[in-house]
């Protein structure tokens, strides 16, 4: 598993651990696809634990199995619905 800059910039800033990371990578569930990304595929997890919502974007390049974690963030109610799941309208 490899963090992004981005990932780790991210995660300093919004005070979000490795452990979570994993947990929620470990645990979580796709909400989405997005298969079309470059250079790898990639999905978003939903994962609910420890006091707080998480969305982590992954990336897997299917060559060789190796997996890059892009991005990690706590979703707003302001732009998701309440389930987290689907980006308000």
């Amino acid at each position: 598993m490899t963090f992004s800059g981005h990932a780790v910039t991210r995660m300093f800033e919004r005070n979000i651990t490795k452990e979570e990371v994993m947990k929620a990578i470990a645990l979580g569930e796709v909400i989405r696809f997005y298969p079309d990304d470059r250079p790898y595929p990639s999905c978003l997890l939903l994962w609910k634990g420890q006091g707080r919502v998480l969305h982590v974007v992954l990336a897997r390049d299917e060559d060789t199995g190796a997996c890059y974690i892009i991005t990690v963030y706590q979703p707003s109610l302001e732009i998701w619905d309440s389930d987290y799941r689907n980006r308000r309208k």
